[in-house]
């Protein structure tokens, strides 16, 4: 009878391993595998840093393979060519994005970004009506805003630098730098200080957002057992829930503005105004919520990043290179209003375009779903497939990159054939506000670099870290988080600097 029993048990675990055990999409044929572990996959492999994992992988079984995380298979690139194929060149196949549990049924249960919507009907009216609100012609009209904020962040670094003998954190004045930005696009609001609490607020949320959308932090997206366990949804229901009360602040104070006659031009306000507009208000939460998370990922951490390697030794040559040929193009001194303008500096475009690759601040990508079976040297990857793009990998590719170690801006001088880097992503569903960030990055650094001399801190201690990867505070984060550093901040000409500051004052205040 005992032995009877033994083998009822068995079989039920063998039944319930097998359930556990199945994967979304059966596994593709002739692509290499990750090795794994039953109902678990390759989660213990991967550990906290999934790009550095997958990396040391693909050097076993190339640059492209198939990997299992719980019940999801996963093919992952990890070149720069092997992106570009599917990314790029099957672009369209790879248009929609996979439903992870803790983001999409927890964290935004109600509204979810553009950048992290399935596609569908919705998300294309969304993507399109940001699109328009971000194109080139639309981005120059928002210059004003980008002057404002970018005198006011360099107005409290000349307030604090104490002519260069002070080691300041600059971190808060970029943080609010880009959320002012984007609330002032978004809202046609702003907040006065690096310490107020709305910006604390924000900043902490939406960085325990980026935790909870990263593809290491969340083993329960994978292996649905672990759901059980209410702890990480309980945390993410929180997390939710402070979005929603700052998010729902935000709208409420713009359309009173709207009914009392004193609102400012924004885009959600054009929306919310124009009677023709086809997005419902849940669609339009969307696309706030969007540019405020956006607002907070990419452009800050690379101007932090790129402050940071500026105040290296080797950064301060690039600096004085960089010095140099601004003045070449702007002998006049005018440089600081030109470049609201135009982007007529080749070096700083290559300074600005090296930060974003050297840095890349979402080491992997957000993921994509397949619509559409792929090709691939033989194997075919049915639709309904989850990639992962491995960007730092790819931003790192020794066959596509001379040298990627090194942080070289000439190599975006000239001729650059094809994607210059990953750092927003590639293909139909890349950030829709690459050109505004970079119009942000172009005009901060011109006007940083002609203020001030980025020297090292006074305490060695505070330093920047350069390393790409080791800068990053919260590896298992979405986008890095930069460790603290402090450097010093040399005014080349302070009556120069302060005449530059007045004038964008005064615009300000006629604006």
């Amino acid at each position: 009878m005992m032995i009877f029993v033994l083998l009822g048990v068995v079989a039920v675990l063998i039944f319930l391993v097998k359930i556990f055990d199945t994967t979304d999409i059966p596994k593709i044929h002739g692509l290499p595998e990750a090795p794994n572990w039953p109902v678990f996959g390759s989660l213990f492999q991967l550990g906290e840093n999934h790009s550095k994992s997958l990396s040391k992988l693909a050097k076993k079984l190339g640059p492209v393979f198939q990997i299992r995380m719980g019940n999801r298979r996963i093919v992952v690139a990890n070149s720069y060519d092997s992106i570009k194929y599917f990314w790029v060149k099957n672009q369209a196949a790879l248009i929609s994005r996979p439903a992870l549990h803790t983001f999409h049924n927890v964290v935004s249960s109600e509204v979810l970004s553009i950048g992290t919507s399935p596609w569908d009907e919705s998300c294309k009216q969304r993507r399109k009506a940001a699109a328009t609100a971000l194109n080139k012609p639309a981005v120059q009209t928002y210059m004003p805003i980008i002057d404002h904020e970018s005198y006011i962040a360099i107005n409290e670094i000349l307030h604090e630098c104490q002519d260069g003998k002070a080691d300041i954190n600059i971190i808060p004045h970029l943080q609010r730098f880009a959320l002012n930005t984007s609330l002032t696009l978004n809202y046609g609001t702003r907040i006065a200080s690096s310490d107020d609490a709305l910006l604390k607020e924000i900043v902490t949320v939406e960085g325990a957002v980026a935790q909870l959308r990263s593809a290491s932090n969340n083993w329960q997206d994978y292996v649905p057992l672990l759901r059980i366990f209410p702890a990480r949804s309980n945390e993410a229901a929180t997390i939710r829930q402070r979005r929603d009360r700052y998010l729902v602040r935000l709208l409420n104070g713009l359309k009173k503005d709207i009914a009392n006659g004193v609102d400012k031009p924004c885009i959600t306000g054009n929306i919310l105004k124009d009677p023709s507009a086809k997005l419902n208000e849940t669609e339009i939460r969307s696309i706030c919520l969007t540019m405020i998370s956006a607002a907070l990922e990419t452009v800050p951490a690379n101007i932090i990043l790129g402050i940071g390697y500026l105040s290296s030794p080797h950064g301060q040559e690039i600096q004085e290179r960089a010095y140099r040929e601004i003045l070449d193009v702007y002998p006049n001194g005018d440089a600081w209003d030109r470049c609201l303008d135009e982007e007529q500096v080749p070096y700083v475009t290559a300074l600005y375009k090296e930060i974003l690759r050297y840095y890349t601040v979402h080491h992997m990508s957000l993921p994509r779903r397949s619509v559409q079976e792929i090709e691939y040297e033989g194997s075919r990857i049915p639709a309904g497939t989850s990639f992962y793009m491995n960007a730092f990998a790819g931003d790192y590719d020794e066959n596509h990159f001379e040298d990627p170690y090194q942080f070289n801006p000439d190599r975006y001088l000239g001729d650059v054939d094809g994607t210059p880097h990953y750092a927003y992503g590639a293909g139909t569903r890349m950030c829709i506000g690459a050109h505004l960030a970079n119009r942000e990055l172009y005009t901060f650094l011109v006007r940083l670099i002609i203020g001030f001399r980025i020297l090292g801190p006074l305490n060695k201690e505070d330093a920047a870290i350069l390393d790409g990867m080791e800068i990053n505070a919260r590896p298992t984060g979405l986008v890095v988080q930069p460790k603290m550093f402090k450097c010093r901040f040399e005014p080349r000409n302070l009556e120069d600097l302060k005449r530059w500051i007045d004038g964008s004052k005064q615009r300000a205040e006629h604006h």
